[in-house]
């Protein structure tokens, strides 16, 4: 198991660290944007972008490889990844009806994640505690998903939060 933590110093960035080790950044274009850029500590860039109609699914790129989707679904977040060319299914959802907590199964359900979100309201900042499985902790590809990870759930606040407005 592993304890993450993502801070958010403005609306446009967020650092991910564990163990007080900065693991790398998910970085906005502009607030509430769709695209963004994964930076690693080990200078691996990532892209997130819309695509399909009404820019419903949103694809992580390594270059022009995808190697993660994800689209809201009637039970939360739908995510593939195709780390190694290798494609897994996993689900992520909100704990309960109004809860602050964000929990990532895979296709057999196992809890492999729960991110917890605390909002600074004065300042619009953001910070995630993020607990992970030992099965998690294995994936080759770990600091980069939880990384879209934090993206998803910023896109599943920002459109929830439009539809409840209309």
């Amino acid at each position: 198991m592993a304890n993450y933590i993502a801070n958010s110093t403005n609306s446009l960035a967020f650092y991910l660290t564990s163990d007080n080790e900065k693991i790398g950044e998910l970085i906005y274009e502009k607030w509430y944007a769709s695209n963004a850029e994964i930076k690693t500590t080990n200078g691996s860039k990532f892209n997130l972008k819309p695509k399909g109609i009404w820019n419903s699914k949103i694809e992580l790129k390594d270059g022009e490889k995808t190697i993660l989707e994800f689209k809201l679904g009637w039970n939360g977040v739908l995510i593939k990844t195709f780390f190694n060319d290798l494609e897994e299914s996993f689900s992520l959802r909100i704990k309960g009806f109004s809860s602050n907590k964000f929990i990532l199964t895979d296709s057999d359900k196992n809890e492999l994640l729960v991110a917890e979100m605390d909002t600074k309201w004065n300042n619009l900042n953001y910070k995630y505690s993020i607990k992970t499985t030992n099965e998690f902790e294995s994936f080759t590809n770990k600091n980069v998903m939880v990384l879209a990870l934090l993206h998803c759930i910023n896109y599943y606040i920002y459109i929830t939060t439009i539809v409840s407005v209309k």
